[in-house]
């Protein structure tokens, strides 16, 4: 039976409910257009045009678009009921194939009787006087309406029917019928009424007194009826014959062997017959009270019909299937004319007649519900993206309220909208699309996470939000394609992110940002890795859908659906609304800022970037007549100014073409030249335009290029220099902050043009020398051009130091003393290279600036108070705070900033962070030129906040995302200055020098941090502080004797490492390699050196060899590794160990590796010893494991470098280090180590090598022991008494040299039954002895004779594998070995055999021994005589 469509339908249903109207025949509810035959050309008509041969279709196709948008909630995977039905096996029998499937009634019924038709009258159709029958009229002998038999309503073809059998008095005889009450009745109750429904036979004794599915038909006419009830006979006779429980599993193995739907059938039949039984009951109990009364039409419930089912099947306690649990149904109530709001004319069409199903909607709409519940409900949302909560009762004029799946709560869902959106109504595809922008915009700022499970953003963008705003995008309507504008850029942008890069943009190398790429890449499928082992890159990109690019990209995705020429197709021919416009800008900032090649699409779009250049920054216009024009076109925009500037960063080539081939530079020459109250717009548009112009040209002089501007704007800058600051009013706050910004863009562009001109004298002298490399060439400006900025700036400088103290001016002055700051840094530092460089003027002016400036500045009250706030404020000690939001997407990644979040954050108002940076920066310039300064500035690193905060950083991990990246970079620009500063002032002040160690401790946990593009602040750290000797003073003051003493300490009690020797001049030694531990690593690390000059160039001003601004992809992680100490080791292994091992063992001897191996690995593992004793915090990062399997590439590397003395003292001391028991007890070994698979990959090489070349050593032992402990995975020791049980002869450990408790080898007993039986069989054997392997000798015996002594419960199997090994042990011809496995008392690590024996075998043992062998009593009492025998035999082994 057809349906009507549901608002849950999708597509993939219309269009199956279409194939079934169109295959049932069914006449559509429409006007068919009849063709008109034309009998002149012989044509015949037709009112069905699916009939004609030559019908044509048009069919509209969209390439590169799918077929069907996906559903809003990923769909679980349809299930076929009989797909398991169709599967076909090759050995399967075809006959058994078929009996299996067979449904026919002779499956079910045993007993067939064929049907006897002899008797059967046959009826001839009468002789009638009309050649065609009479045309029988809905009005003659019909009567309308229901039932009286039945009560429900029948067609007349059914009405005529029973008229017919009425005449021939075939109506079946009426019985009164019992009332089922709402309570159920005992089966007694039940059987003892009187009667049942209309062919139901009643009920005698308990039992039916006639059958109630066997009809009788087929059978002998005159035995049909003898025969159906001695059928039914018999099946009472045997039921009663059985019990309750031999009822129910009949019942369930009929069942099982039934077909489903054949069972569904009798249901059905049942309640059919019930539920047209009930009028019957009532019209007799009409008649019974005397009185006829007029039945009115009802709807029967369906939870009424189910609760008589339930009672007909209560006398035998059976269930026939596991409902689900369902909500009540609503029992619908009839619909009078009263009950309409509005009443129905006489003339109106069809109002004739009231039909319940079509007037539901003009009722009134039920009351939400009152009180909360625990069931989750559907989210709906108000126009404005707000949550409604389910209780809440909102008036129908909002229009809030539809004709939905729930009418009677407002708003709309998701999947709803999604609908809406499709519309072919204009209105409601605008409204539905506005509303999903509105909903994006909540999402994205944090409105629903405490209301909502899940991300609101991940299930619209699985429900295909992407693709539906795309479709919307290529809507012919104004309307449409403002909403899906609207929607995109609440889904892309975020102002919270926009805003805090332009707030950074003047700080320290805040120029330069990272891509907001994806970091987490889908893996491939490796077979198809394995078959397209050749495809680029590139091709591999291609060969993915649009909606797997998406999916894991999204701007990238909508790059694919050529996004770029459609908006460049609404911006050039549709010209949309001003907000639109912005919105447009704004998407493509976020595109820009995607990548280098996106940057580069943008400009590669056809007139996309000449319809931004000429609409919305062009050359000259008209003012606006408003403040608000209701057109921007022909206006400049402060946000196409914006677009150019991140275009600009993406590369020098990018901005190249930005600056002359469009037009660039002399847009900015116009909105430069003049001041921004002369530009003919509004006053803070006006100032927007101007300070994204300045940004625009300090992101060109980051490259070195648009210089030639400085000339020609020189008296611009100087008077826009001199302008500010200016005090700030009330009235216009936000005006103020807009020229605090331009100011700040200024003296952003001024230090850029320094860094520029300082570079001129270089490029010079490198120009007029032969060089075979190429070198860019000088720029326009040199430094004679930036000399005379100098004094203005410090004046500057000066007045704004005189502005810390009045109110007015103090937000303004503690905004721009950062700029100042960094500009004189910036200024001394290129000063220095110059060749006009006059050092006693210099040094007069620095101490000076120093004097005046500096000093009071540190001292100053405002900046004593923002200094205090430096800990609160760092993101570094406080992760939470740059943590990825609820709705953070790994296909989008953002900043995820907001207004919260950001209060008391880095980018905060009142943030201490871009001050310090740029007086750090300013004092490390100073003090390098100046050394006698330095002791006068050491005020800063003393302060109480600073140390505070140097302290919080030790201790911390911050973990890396798009979210936390940026905030980090820029404050480990400040961690990175401090320690400049301090590497300057240890050697020269003693007060600084007494806190060397935490600069120390700081500067190692900050080398893993540093994010790519930092790799010259890697290589500054690792050559002036990390491996300097001032700060490590431990090594100098008694250090290596203090850690001798501790060591010491450490180890009383247990057992000392294997030929460690002492601790105190290995360190001694160490400290004084220092200078050639760093050369050794700045070897390790001389293949980043491209990235390295690369980073020089940004962080020393170096602006002619730029090539971007954008820092490298995060997705290659920090510019060092966390376990970076190991890295010569780990090198050597990779290079030898894996390439000259064939699998057995083996490699290369120490003589025959590189020159300078050894020298390395001594190197590295002095410094490990060095880390672990003085600074275990810097290893803090690495796990333990990692660090044991490190360090096993000692073994690994070569054949014999373990067994160099130095190699074999070194790894002594630091496998000593990493078992201390604090360590050894957090040691994982089930944890994979990082670049492995798994730690027992490690320990299988481990093995083959010291087979191969061990030589039995007890070092390299002590490795391969230490992972037998019991605590670990038993595939260890199943490998070394399965595999490698050769090694059992030369693993000759002493118990002493253990390097674990003995204890943690012998308990718990061991569970492993192959285990168990290769450690007999290794004793046995005599493969394992103890004068061989000591060690594992007592392992095996303890857990060997705890399992045959072990009275607990097993399986079968562990039983007879305990006895046969009870038996084996006690008929065992080697005595010593019989009495060790019998005898066996506890461990004891410091006996001569390792543990305890029992003088004489324990009573409860000789009567396990009698009772599980079948022994005599006292039989075993003489083993006392073994016991002797292997005293003896232990002293001579």
């Amino acid at each position: 039976m057809l349906r009507r469509p549901r608002p849950t339908d999708s597509e993939e249903d219309l269009l199956r409910e279409q194939e079934r109207f169109l295959s049932s025949g069914t006449a559509p509810s429409v006007v068919n257009v009849v063709r008109r035959p034309d009998k002149r050309r012989g044509e015949q008509g037709t009112g069905d045009p699916d009939n004609g041969e030559d019908t044509q279709k048009d069919v509209v196709t969209i390439e590169d678009l799918p077929d069907e948008i996906p559903s809003l909630t990923p769909a679980p995977p349809k299930k076929s009921r009989f797909k398991k039905a169709q599967v076909r096996f090759e050995d399967e029998d075809a006959e058994e194939r078929l009996d299996k499937h067979d449904t026919h009634i002779s499956a079910v019924l045993s007993r067939i009787v064929e049907r006897d038709t002899s008797t059967v009258p046959v009826c001839l159709p009468a002789v009638t006087g009309t050649a065609f029958p009479k045309v029988m009229h809905r009005s003659e002998g019909i009567v309308q309406g229901k039932s009286i038999v039945s009560g429900t309503r029948k067609s007349i073809f059914a009405r005529q029917i029973a008229a017919q059998r009425a005449k021939e008095g075939r109506l079946p005889s009426q019985q009164t019928s019992i009332s089922v009450g709402p309570k159920a009745q005992s089966p007694q109750s039940v059987a003892s009424t009187t009667s049942m429904e209309l062919d139901t036979p009643p009920r005698i004794g308990g039992v039916l007194a006639g059958p109630t599915l066997v009809s009788g038909q087929g059978l002998v006419q005159g035995d049909s009826d003898q025969e159906r009830l001695k059928i039914h006979q018999e099946n009472q006779a045997r039921l009663l014959g059985m019990t309750r429980e031999e009822i129910l599993q009949e019942q369930r193995n009929l069942l099982a062997q039934l077909d489903p739907r054949l069972v569904d059938f009798v249901r059905a039949r049942k309640v059919q017959k019930m539920s047209d039984s009930e009028p019957v009951k009532q019209s007799n109990c009409n008649a019974q009270n005397g009185g006829v009364r007029e039945e009115k039409p009802s709807v029967v419930s369906p939870a009424a019909v189910k609760d008589i089912t339930d009672i007909r099947q209560e006398p035998l306690q059976v269930d026939m299937e596991d409902e689900e649990d369902a909500e009540e149904p609503k029992v619908t109530q009839q619909i009078t004319e009263e009950d309409l709001p509005l009443k129905p004319q006489r003339d109106w069409v069809h109002m004739d007649k009231l039909e319940p199903d079509k007037l539901e909607w003009t009722k009134d709409l039920p009351p939400p519900r009152r009180k909360g519940t625990k069931k989750a409900m559907q989210a709906r949302f108000d126009f404005a993206g707000n949550l409604i909560p389910p209780t809440e009762d909102l008036p129908t004029h909002l229009g809030l309220h539809h004709h939905g799946d729930e009418p009677e709560l407002a708003g709309y869902s998701l999947q709803e909208l999604f609908m809406l959106s499709r519309s072919l109504v204009i209105q409601q595809r605008t409204l539905a699309l506005s509303t999903l922008a509105n909903i994006i915009t909540k999402a994205r700022s944090g409105v629903f996470t405490s209301e909502l499970k899940g991300s609101v953003l991940s299930t619209l963008l699985d429900a295909g939000l992407l693709f539906l705003l795309r479709f919307s995008l290529d809507d012919g309507v104004e309307g449409v394609i403002a909403a899906a504008v609207q929607a995109l850029q609440a889904l892309l942008v975020s102002a919270d992110d926009e805003d805090s890069l332009d707030v950074t943009f003047c700080w320290l190398l805040g120029v330069a940002s990272f891509p907001l790429l994806p970091t987490t890449q889908e893996e491939e499928d490796e077979e198809e890795e394995g078959m397209n082992g050749r495809e680029t890159e590139k091709e591999k990109e291609e060969r993915k859908s649009d909606h797997e690019v998406a999916r894991q990209d999204i701007i990238k995705g909508l790059l694919r659906m050529k996004v770029l020429p459609r908006i460049r197709y609404i911006l050039e021919v549709v010209r949309p609304s001003p907000r639109v416009v912005l919105d447009l800008l704004e998407v493509l900032v976020r595109i820009a800022r995607h990548s280098t090649a996106a940057a580069t699409q943008i400009l590669d779009c056809p007139r996309l970037m000449d319809t931004v250049m000429s609409e919305f920054l062009p050359t000259s216009w008209a003012p606006p007549t408003s403040p608000a024009p209701h057109s921007l076109y022909g206006l400049p925009v402060a946000m196409a100014m914006k677009l150019l500037r991140v275009l600009g960063t993406a590369g020098r080539h990018v901005c190249a073409r930005l600056l002359h081939s469009l037009g660039g530079k002399e847009r900015l020459s116009l909105f430069l030249s003049v001041e921004p109250s002369e530009l003919l717009l509004g006053a803070g548009e006006a100032l927007r335009c101007s300070t994204e112009a300045y940004r625009m040209w300090t992101v060109a002089s980051s490259y070195g290029q648009a210089c030639n501007l400085y000339s020609d704007l020189y008296p611009v800058l100087m008077k826009a220099l001199q302008s500010f600051p200016r005090p700030s009013s009330s009235s216009d706050h936000l005006l103020h902050l807009l020229e605090l910004q331009r100011a700040q863009a200024i003296l952003a562009l001024l230090t850029q043009v320094t860094y520029t001109a300082g570079c001129h004298q270089e490029l010079q002298a490198a120009l007029a020398s032969p060089q075979e490399s190429e070198c860019p060439p000088p720029p326009p400006v040199s430094w004679g051009h930036v000399a005379g900025l100098q004094p203005t700036v410090f004046g500057q400088l000066k007045g704004c130091m005189k502005g810390l103290a009045e109110m007015g001016r103090l937000e303004s002055s503690l905004c721009l003393l950062p700029t100042y700051l960094l500009y004189l840094g910036a200024f001394y530092s290129q000063l220095s290279l110059q060749s006009c460089f006059q050092p006693v003027e210099c040094l007069q002016e620095l101490e000076s600036l120093t004097a005046d400036v500096l000093l009071p500045l540190i001292s100053h009250q405002a900046v004593r108070r923002m200094m205090d706030s430096l800990k609160s404020h760092s993101a570094v000690c406080n992760p939470l705070s740059c943590c990825p939001g609820p709705e953070t997407l790994a296909s989008l990644p953002g900043l995820s900033c907001s207004g919260e979040r950001n209060r008391d954050g880095l980018v905060g108002p009142g943030s201490p962070v871009p001050f310090l940076t740029s007086l750090c920066y300013l004092l490390d310039t100073i003090t390098g030129i100046h050394k006698g300064l330095a002791k006068k500035v050491s005020v800063l690193l003393l302060a109480d906040p600073v140390l505070v905060y140097l302290r919080g950083c030790a201790q911390a991990m911050p973990t890396l995302s798009h979210s936390s990246a940026w905030l980090l970079r820029h404050e480990h620009h400040l961690l990175y200055m401090l320690l400049r500063l301090a590497y300057r002032l240890v050697p020269v002040d003693p007060e600084v020098a007494k806190h060397a160690s935490l600069f120390h401790q700081v500067a190692l946990v900050m080398l893993p941090w540093l994010l790519p593009g930092s790799e010259y602040m890697v290589h500054e750290l690792i050559s002036s502080i990390i491996f300097n000797q001032a700060f490590i003073p431990e090594g100098t003051s008694g250090g290596p004797e203090a850690a001798a003493l501790a060591e010491l300490h450490l180890q009383e009690g247990v057992s000392s490492p294997p030929g460690s020797p002492p601790l105190g001049p290995l360190l001694r030694d160490a400290c004084g390699h220092l200078p050639s531990l760093r050369g050794c690593y700045l070897t390790h690390l001389a293949h980043s050196e491209p990235l390295v000059l690369a980073s020089r160039d940004l962080h020393l001003g170096r602006t002619p060899w730029l090539r971007s601004l954008l820092l490298p992809d995060l997705a290659a992680g920090p510019s060092l590794p966390s376990d970076w100490p190991f890295l010569p080791l780990v090198s050597l292994y990779e290079r030898m160990g894996q390439s000259d091992r064939s699998g057995g063992g083996g490699g290369m001897d120490t003589e025959s590796l590189p020159a300078g191996s050894l020298a390395s690995v001594i190197h590295c593992l002095q410094w490990l010893l060095l880390l672990e004793s003085w600074r275990e915090g810097a290893l803090r990062v690495v796990p333990p494991v990692a660090k044991l399997a490190r360090l096993a590439c000692v073994f690994l590397a070569s054949s014999d470098l373990f067994l160099e003395p130095p190699v074999q003292r070194l790894t002594g001391a630091l496998f000593g280090a990493l078992t201390r028991p604090q360590r050894l007890a957090a040691l994982d070994l089930e944890v994979p180590p990082p670049g492995l698979a798994s730690f027992h990959d490690l320990y299988a090489a481990l093995l083959a090598q010291y087979e191969a070349v061990s030589f039995g050593d007890v070092l390299f032992g002590c490795f391969l022991l230490l992972p037998l402990q019991r605590r670990y995975s038993a595939t260890m020791r199943l490998a070394v008494f399965g595999e490698h049980v050769g090694l059992l002869r030369s693993l000759g450990v002493p118990l002493q040299k253990l390097p674990a408790p003995l204890e943690n080898y012998t308990s718990p007993p061991e569970q492993s039954v192959p285990l168990l039986r290769l450690y007999f069989r290794a004793l046995v054997t005599g493969t394992l002895r103890r004068a061989w392997c000591p060690v594992l000798y007592v392992v095996a015996v303890a857990h060997v004779n705890t399992f045959i002594f072990s009275q607990e419960p097993a399986a079968q199997e562990v039983e007879a594998t305990r006895r046969s090994l009870l038996r084996k042990t006690y008929y065992l011809t080697d005595e010593v070995l019989r009495a060790h496995l019998l005898h066996y008392k506890l461990p004891q690590q410091q006996s001569e055999l390792g543990f305890l024996t029992h003088e004489r075998l324990p009573p409860l043992r000789a009567r396990w021994l009698e009772k599980e062998l079948g022994l005599e009593e006292g039989t075993t009492t003489g083993t006392a005589s073994a016991t002797i025998a292997a005293r003896q035999s232990s002293r001579n082994p």
